[in-house]
């Protein structure tokens, strides 16, 4: 039986991925959370994911915000462009119950703009 996770290939895992991100890359954000996106050549779209102790001390909360981010992003990737996306967090993140989180990622995978045809793969269309 195969679980139902996130697979290598949809993750943002090395460091010049994450280094390319906050060097030339759209930006966007709401109120619990800042978003990166650039266009990655692939068929897919990629996560990466910043939660950092500056959001809260406790691991427990920091996790909890990632599960949600990665669970969203399962549910919306086949819907998305093909983006590497970098979902940073804020502090205002850890005071909000987790539907209103939901509700809020899914607020932004709306936002992402969508690539044209016609686009190349440096290209970003907003």
């Amino acid at each position: 039986m195969h679980a139902a996770g996130l697979p290598r290939e949809a993750r943002l895992r090395r460091a010049g991925d994450f280094a390319a991100m906050r060097q030339a890359s759209g930006r966007f954000g709401g109120r619990c959370f800042s978003v990166r996106f650039r266009p990655n050549g692939l068929d897919h779209a990629r996560l990466g994911m910043a939660v950092s102790r500056r959001v809260s001390k406790r691991a427990v909360e920091r996790n909890r915000i990632k599960r949600l981010l990665r669970e969203s992003f399962r549910h919306h990737r086949h819907r998305l462009p093909a983006f590497d996306v970098l979902v940073i967090a804020r502090e205002s993140a850890t005071s909000l119950p987790g539907p209103a989180l939901l509700a809020e990622i899914e607020a932004l995978w709306r936002r992402l703009p969508p690539l044209k045809p016609s686009d190349g793969p440096g290209t970003i269309a907003c």
